[in-house]
């Protein structure tokens, strides 16, 4: 089990497959079940909801220019739903991050040299989808994480969008879905194939998952994905998720001085 003062490193290195190493290649994303144990899965879920009792008793709105989204839970309850450098505010995400294997991860970008951005774009992102009247946040449409460096006045830098499941979720409870192969395609279409955010139609290529709590997911930044609302309300709607950036490029810090970017001012008028 992880604890707050050290995270041993439960396998070492090499533990990506050579077939898994194409089949990211070809496909754009990986699943890897049993990343970690159950019982660091619910270690993780005490230190973000401790994160969040401090936010929302400092009313936080941002971190490092990154808002933090509200809503609230089943019982009315406010929450926060999306969590911005979650890792900066815990030693114990802040050990996983130290994980060997997240570090590998990073082979999956070469040529390019890769990194866990922990202090870079949005950090450890926590998001909680939770389907309830009063929940503003429960689905995310079609899009690729490609124009966040457009709006930023750069060129499309590779990167990777790693998620650590803290709730189990089989497919027929919405969640993640990908358009394998769709990281290939050109920067026209890696732009513009979907309308970003606004599309939130199935499509008869995508792919799902059946999630276990401690599953991780992997795929390619330019890869096309979506979230797909539960069916359910309430609590058998709940998908926590932690989002690990791996990414490329000159180092570029966030600090409590950097101002929001304009993709995320808007994101909150398209999502709500």
């Amino acid at each position: 089990m992880l604890t707050s003062s050290k995270v041993s490193d439960v396998l070492t290195t090499g533990f990506l497959t050579d077939q898994q190493i194409q089949s990211f290649d070809k496909n754009g994303y990986l699943h890897i079940k049993g990343f970690v144990h159950r019982n660091d899965v619910q270690l993780f879920l005490s230190e973000m909801q401790r994160v969040e009792d401090h936010f929302v008793a400092e009313k936080v709105d941002k971190i490092n220019g990154v808002p933090i989204k509200y809503g609230h839970d089943e019982t009315g309850r406010r929450i926060v739903q999306r969590f911005a450098f979650a890792s900066l505010f815990s030693s114990v995400l802040h050990d996983f991050l130290q994980d060997s294997r997240l570090q590998e991860l990073t082979q999956l970008l070469q040529p390019y040299e890769g990194r866990i951005g922990e202090e870079e774009k949005d950090g450890l992102v926590i998001n909680h989808y939770v389907r309830t009247p009063e929940s503003n946040f429960s689905r995310m449409g079609w899009h690729t994480d490609s124009p966040r460096d457009l709006f930023l006045g750069q060129r499309i830098r590779p990167m990777l969008n790693v998620g650590l499941h803290l709730d189990d979720c089989p497919m027929t409870n919405g969640g993640l879905r990908v358009l394998p192969g769709t990281h290939k395609q050109n920067t026209l279409l890696t732009l513009f194939r979907k309308r970003q955010f606004v599309d939130h139609r199935p499509d008869p290529r995508e792919v799902g998952f059946d999630i276990k709590a401690g599953d991780l997911t992997i795929h390619n930044g330019s890869l096309w994905h979506r979230v797909q609302q539960s069916p359910y309300v309430g609590a058998e709607s709940r998908r926590r998720v932690m989002y690990i950036p791996l990414v490329t490029g000159d180092y570029q810090r966030k600090t409590a001085a950097s101002k929001t970017p304009f993709y995320h001012r808007l994101a909150s008028k398209i999502i709500g």
